[in-house]
Formats: C-alpha cells, sequence, structure tokens
C-alpha cells in the first residue's frame, strides 16, 4: 500500500471555502427581516420599475432614430 504524503492543503483550502461560501449565504437570507410575502411584493415592484424604466429607454430609442 501507498501512504499518502502530504497533499492535503488542498482539501482544507476547499473545506474552509465551502464553509465560508455557507456562512456568507445563510446571513444574506434574513438580512432585510421580510416574510417570504413581503419580500416577494417588494422584488415585484422593483422589477415593475425596472421594465417601466427599460420601456422609457426604448421608446426615447426609437423617437431619436
Amino acid at each position: 500500500m501507498a501512504q499518502k504524503v502530504g497533499g492535503n492543503q488542498r482539501e482544507l483550502a476547499r473545506q474552509k471555502a465551502a464553509k465560508k461560501q455557507t456562512e456568507q449565504s445563510k446571513g444574506k437570507r434574513n438580512e432585510d427581516g421580510l416574510s417570504a410575502a413581503a419580500r416577494k411584493q417588494r422584488d415585484a415592484e422593483i422589477m415593475q420599475q425596472k421594465q417601466k424604466k427599460a420601456n422609457e429607454a426604448g421608446k426615447a430609442g426609437e423617437k431619436s432614430k
């Protein structure tokens, strides 16, 4: 049997990065303190505003042609 010597640093770094990633993603979800319904409503309003701006920009672009 061959004995594995060294090479563990990559695995340790991978584990550390995975742990850091999960800790960061945990904090993001509850950062705003909104319920799922409130978050959905807020996101819908944001998307409507973005769509309105995009439509206005599209109309302005057509007029300049």
